[in-house]
Order: structure tokens, then C-alpha cells, then sequence
């Protein structure tokens, strides 16, 4: 089976194709003061990173979504609700963690079938 990284680094892809399926790498955005704001230049990226790959969010399986601070969940989910395809919602998982720069609210990976 073909394995096809996208946007391979040094130390990880943005994406990863592997058979009929794509694992996207946690996404981060540290330009908006706001996790509404990084939320939605986050979902831009991914959508970017989803079509590179031949997918889309509308064959989305799984979403993990990361919060600096819990207390950002309702502003995060505004921009996400606005976002998913409501026909075609993944399973998700939403956990509070300490990411890696304090300017990071969020961090969004997702998995895709292509």
C-alpha cells in the first residue's frame, strides 16, 4: 500500500495518505487573539490539507480538538458548528492540555477517508 506524506518536514507531515484514509497533524494558528478566530483559520488550513489529499470535511471519521482553557469551548464550538458539515459530523473528542506556545488556544487533528 502507497504511503504519501504532504508537507513533510524534518520532524512531521501535515498529512499523511495512507490506502483510502488521511490523518492530518494537529493544526495550530497563533494569528487571532481569540479561539473563535484560531478556530477558524485552523478549519481553513485543514480544508487545505484535506483537499491536497483528495478529501474533504464532508468524509471526516474523527476529530480531536485540544483547548489551552476549557473556558474557550463555546467560542471554538461556534466556529467548528459553522464549519462541519451537519449531514456528515465525525466523532470528536474535546480535551483541555497545555499546547505548545501560549499564544496556541487551539489544536485541531483530524482522520479523513480520501
Amino acid at each position: 500500500m502507497t504511503i504519501t506524506r504532504h508537507n513533510a518536514g524534518p520532524r512531521m507531515s501535515a498529512a499523511v495518505v495512507n490506502g483510502n484514509t488521511v490523518y492530518v497533524a494537529g493544526q495550530v494558528s497563533g494569528d487571532a487573539p481569540t479561539a473563535r478566530g484560531q478556530t477558524e483559520q485552523i478549519l481553513k488550513k485543514i480544508d487545505g490539507l484535506l483537499a491536497t489529499a483528495g478529501s474533504s470535511k464532508s468524509k471526516l471519521l474523527s476529530a480531536t480538538v485540544y483547548l489551552a482553557n476549557m473556558a474557550t469551548y463555546d467560542e471554538m464550538n461556534a466556529a467548528w458548528d459553522a464549519w462541519v458539515d451537519p449531514a456528515n459530523t465525525p466523532a470528536r473528542a474535546t480535551v483541555e492540555a497545555r499546547l505548545a506556545a501560549p499564544k496556541y488556544l487551539v489544536e485541531i487533528a483530524v482522520i479523513a477517508a480520501v
